[in-house]
C-alpha cells in the first residue's frame, strides 16, 4: 500500500470534519491508499476518502523528483474550452436554474419594503425589462408582513416572476417570509453568528463544534420550512461578512469563504435538502473569481453538483460598475461556471438587466460553442492564489538614440491606436493619450498611454506627422507600426509589428540593424510555428484573436501560449490586443474586454492591453483600457469606489451622494473609498477600502477607517466634506490637477 506525506494546509485536506475540505492546521498527516493513475501525461495519485461516496483528490509531486504531494484540484469541466458545469436543477418558483437550463438573470429592487405600491411598481418595471428573479430585502416583521401583500399584488396583476427575500441577521423574519417568497438567501457570515467584530479570537476545537452547533440549532427550522414550501435558498457569503469565528480560523480568505457556505451546505444536505445554490461575492474581482474556483473544486471532490450564482458585489456605477462586473462574472462563465447572474451597479435596478443580459449571452455563446483550442497541459497558471507573471521589461541597449524604457509600464500598459487623421492635429492628439502639455510640448503624466499603434505611416514629406511622432518617442513613448510600413516609409526609432509567418520568412531582417519588433501571435498556432519565437528579441507579443473568431476561444488561446512561454523560459511581456467591430454597443466593448482580457489579467497573465474600435472615440477607450487594469488590481489611477447598489436598507440617496462624492474625489489614485447604504453593507462589506461612508441613521453617517467607525451621527449635508477632511487627516489628500 503507498503511502505519503500531505501538508494539512493544500486545500481539499481536512481532519476537523467528514469530508475533505480546507484546515488551517499546518502538521503533517499521513494518507494512505494511494492508487497511481495516468492524467494526460503527468502520473498523479488519487486520494480516496475513508467515508463512503465519491470523495477523490488528485495528487501529484509538489515538483519533479519530489516526495511531497500536492492536490491536483479540478475546478471546472475543461481548461482548453469552455464546457458548461454540469448542475442538478433547482426550482426558485416557476423558474428552472441549472446547467440544463439557460444563465438567469436578476436584481435586486431599491424601494422600502414597507412601500407595497413603490416596490410592486418597481418589480413589475424589473420584470417588464426581462429579468428571471427578483430580490427584495426583508429586515423586520413589518417588512416580512409586506411580503405577503407584495406577492399577493403581482399574482394579482399577472406578474409572477419569482421573488427572493435577502436576510441579514434575522432568522425569524425568514421563517416568516419563507411563507410567500419563492427563494430566501441567507448570509452564512451573519444569519446566526454576532456580527464580526474583526477580532482575531482563539478557538478550541470545542468551541468551534459548539459553534457550529448553535448554528445547525438556528438553521434548521428554516431548511425545514422551506422543505415544507418547496422553497428555494441561496448561501450567499460576502467577503467582507466571514464571522469572527471564520476569520479567526480561516483568515479573511476566499477559503475562509468557503467553509462559511459548507458550514450551512451541510446542515442542508443532513436534512436532506438540496434546492439551494450557493455564492461567493467580493468587490474585489480578483479574490471573487478565487472563491468561486475554491469552491467548485471543493464541490468536485465532495462530489456535489449545485449551481452558481454570480455577482462581484459593490461593482459601482457606470462602466467601472461594468467593467468590474465583466472581470468577475465573465471569467467565471468562460471556465463554464454560473447558473445565474446579477450585476450589481449603483443605478435604478431596471438599468441592471441589459448588462447582464449581455454577460449571460457572452456565456451562454461560448458554453454552446464550446469555443477552445486543441488540448494541451496547463501546468503554469495558478487558479486559487493570484501569483503574476511579469514579462521582460524593456532594457536599454547600447548604442540606442532614444529611451525605450517607457513604452511599457510595469504595473500594466495601455496602448492605443492612432490614425493618421489624429497626427494632423497633435496638440489634440497629445491631449487624447492623456500627456501633460507644457507650452505644446508633451510629457508622460500618471495615467498616459504608454505606447501607440500606428497601421500607417505618414508619408516621408510629412514633416508635421513625423514631428508629432517625434515628440512622442522622445518621451519615451512606444510608436508601433506594421513591418511593411516600416520597410517602405521608415521611421526612425519605431517598433516594427511582425507576424510569425514575416519571422519565418526572414522578412524582417530587411529592417536597419538594431530595429525594436513586437510580434503578433494568435496563441493556437503549431508548436513548431511558435518555436521561432526562441531565436529572436522581441520587446513584446501581441496576442490577437479576432472578435469574429466563433471556433477558438482568445481566453484558452492566450492560456495555450502562457504556457508555452513558461515551458521554454521566454519571458516576453504580452499585450493583449483586442479589435472591435464598427457599430459594437459600448457595453458590448466594456464587458468584451473585461470578460476576454480581464479572464487573463485576473491570474496574472499579461502585461497590458490594447483596445481597438474604430467607431469609438479615444477618451472611451483609453479610459476603459485603464478601468481594466485596475479592476484587475494591476496599474491604479484613479480612485477606486466600493459602491453599494442600494436596497430596502438604503438609508440615504445612494446615486446622488456617489455622484457627488465622486466628482470631488475622483483624482485621488492609490485611495479607495467605500460607500455605502447601511450598516449590514458597512465594515464587513468594505473590505477593500480604506475610507468609508456608511448610512448610520436617517440623514445620519458614520465614517470609516478600513473596517473601524471614527465618526458617527454626521449631518448629511455636512458628511462629504467630513469624509474629505478625514482623508486630509490621514495625508492621502491631494489637491486636483490645474490645467496649464
Amino acid at each position: 500500500m503507498a503511502t505519503g506525506a500531505v501538508p494539512h494546509t493544500f486545500s481539499g485536506l481536512k481532519t476537523r470534519d467528514h469530508g475533505l475540505s480546507f484546515t488551517k492546521s499546518v502538521n503533517f498527516m499521513k494518507v494512505t491508499d494511494l492508487r497511481r493513475v495516468k492524467s494526460q501525461r503527468t502520473k498523479v495519485l488519487v486520494i480516496r476518502s475513508s467515508n463512503s461516496g465519491p470523495e477523490i483528490a488528485e495528487m501529484q509531486p509538489a515538483s519533479e523528483g519530489s516526495p511531497l504531494l500536492v492536490p491536483r484540484q479540478k475546478y471546472c469541466e475543461s481548461v482548453h474550452k469552455t464546457v458548461r458545469r454540469k448542475t442538478r436543477t433547482v426550482m426558485v418558483g416557476n423558474v428552472a436554474l441549472g446547467s440544463e437550463h439557460p444563465i438567469r438573470i436578476q436584481t435586486m429592487t431599491t424601494t422600502d419594503t414597507k412601500d407595497v405600491a413603490a416596490t410592486v411598481e418597481q418589480v413589475m418595471r424589473i420584470a417588464d425589462k426581462g429579468a428571471d428573479l427578483v430580490r427584495i430585502t426583508v429586515q423586520g416583521r413589518k417588512e416580512a408582513d409586506a411580503c405577503f401583500e407584495i406577492k399577493n399584488t403581482l399574482v394579482q396583476k399577472n406578474y409572477n416572476i419569482p421573488l427572493v427575500a435577502d436576510i441579514h441577521f434575522a432568522p425569524a423574519v425568514a421563517l416568516r417570509v419563507a411563507e410567500c417568497f419563492d427563494k430566501i438567501r441567507v448570509n452564512p457570515g451573519n444569519f446566526a453568528d454576532r456580527r464580526a467584530q474583526f477580532e482575531k479570537l482563539e478557538y478550541t476545537e470545542d468551541d468551534y463544534q459548539k459553534e457550529l452547533e448553535h448554528i445547525e440549532k438556528v438553521f434548521t427550522p428554516l431548511v425545514e420550512k422551506c422543505k415544507k414550501y418547496g422553497r428555494a435558498m441561496r448561501i450567499g457569503t460576502n467577503h467582507g461578512s466571514l464571522s469572527d469565528r471564520i476569520m479567526s480560523y480561516y483568515g479573511d480568505s476566499p477559503r475562509g469563504m468557503v467553509e462559511s457556505a459548507f458550514e450551512f451546505a451541510r446542515i442542508c444536505r443532513k436534512l436532506d435538502y438540496h434546492n439551494f445554490v450557493f455564492s461567493m461575492k467580493a468587490s474585489n474581482p480578483v479574490i471573487m473569481v478565487q472563491a468561486y474556483r475554491l469552491l467548485v473544486a471543493e464541490m468536485y471532490i465532495q462530489g456535489w453538483d449545485y449551481p452558481l450564482h454570480l455577482g462581484v458585489t459593490e461593482a459601482g456605477e457606470g462602466e467601472d460598475g461594468r467593467m468590474k462586473s465583466a472581470i468577475g462574472i465573465g471569467t467565471l462563465l468562460q471556465d463554464g461556471l454560473g447558473d445565474t447572474i446579477r450585476v450589481s451597479l449603483t443605478e435604478p435596478p431596471e438599468e441592471e438587466i441589459d448588462p447582464c443580459r449581455r454577460l449571460a449571452n457572452l456565456g451562454m455563446k461560448a458554453s454552446d460553442l464550446q469555443l477552445g483550442v486543441v488540448p494541451f497541459e496547463e501546468n503554469h497558471r495558478h487558479y486559487f492564489d493570484f501569483q503574476r507573471r511579469t514579462g521582460q521589461l524593456p532594457v536599454q541597449k547600447e548604442g540606442e538614440e532614444v529611451d525605450y524604457r517607457g513604452v511599457l509600464h510595469r504595473d500594466g500598459s495601455v496602448l492605443m491606436s492612432v490614425s493618421l487623421d489624429q497626427l494632423k492635429s497633435p496638440e489634440i492628439l497629445y491631449k487624447s493619450l492623456a500627456t501633460k502639455l507644457v507650452v505644446g510640448m508633451p510629457f508622460k503624466d500618471l495615467a498616459t498611454v504608454d505606447s501607440i499603434l500606428l497601421r500607417e505611416l505618414p508619408s516621408v514629406e510629412d514633416s508635421k506627422a513625423r514631428l508629432a511622432l517625434k515628440r512622442l518617442i522622445d518621451i519615451s513613448m512606444g510608436v508601433l507600426t506594421p513591418l511593411s510600413e516600416q520597410l517602405t516609409k521608415p521611421l526612425p526609432n519605431a517598433v516594427a509589428l511582425v507576424n510569425l509567418k514575416e519571422l519565418a520568412t526572414g522578412a524582417y531582417k530587411l529592417l536597419p540593424e538594431g530595429t525594436r519588433i513586437a510580434v503578433s501571435v494568435h496563441g493556437d498556432e503549431p508548436y513548431g510555428e511558435l518555436d521561432i519565437l526562441k531565436d529572436i528579441d522581441a520587446t513584446m507579443l501581441l496576442h490577437n484573436v479576432s472578435y469574429e473568431e466563433d471556433k477558438i476561444s482568445r481566453v484558452h488561446a492566450a492560456r495555450r501560449l502562457f504556457e508555452y512561454l513558461e515551458d521554454n523560459t521566454l519571458n516576453f511581456p504580452v499585450i493583449h490586443h483586442l479589435e472591435f467591430p464598427q457599430g459594437i454597443h459600448r457595453d458590448d466593448l466594456v464587458i468584451g474586454a473585461g470578460s476576454a482580457a480581464g479572464a487573463l489579467l485576473v491570474d496574472g497573465l499579461g502585461d497590458g492591453v490594447l483596445l481597438e474600435a474604430p467607431d469609438q472615440d479615444v477618451d472611451f477607450l483609453r479610459n476603459t483600457s485603464f478601468n481594466l487594469l485596475q479592476g484587475c488590481r494591476m496599474r491604479n489611477t484613479k480612485t477606486e469606489y466600493v459602491s453599494c447598489p442600494s436596497c430596502g436598507r438604503t438609508l440615504f440617496d445612494l446615486q446622488e451622494i456617489s455622484a457627488e462624492i465622486r466628482e470631488k474625489t475622483l483624482h485621488l489614485p492609490g485611495v479607495s473609498i467605500a460607500i455605502m447604504g447601511c450598516i449590514v453593507n458597512g465594515p464587513g462589506e468594505m473590505a477593500d477600502a480604506d475610507f468609508g461612508y456608511v448610512g448610520g441613521a436617517p440623514g445620519k453617517i458614520d465614517l470609516y477607517v478600513g473596517k473601524t467607525v471614527v465618526k458617527r451621527g454626521i449631518d448629511m449635508d455636512r458628511a462629504t466634506d467630513a469624509l474629505i477632511q478625514l482623508i486630509k487627516d490621514h495625508g492621502r489628500w491631494v489637491d486636483p490637477p490645474t490645467e496649464e
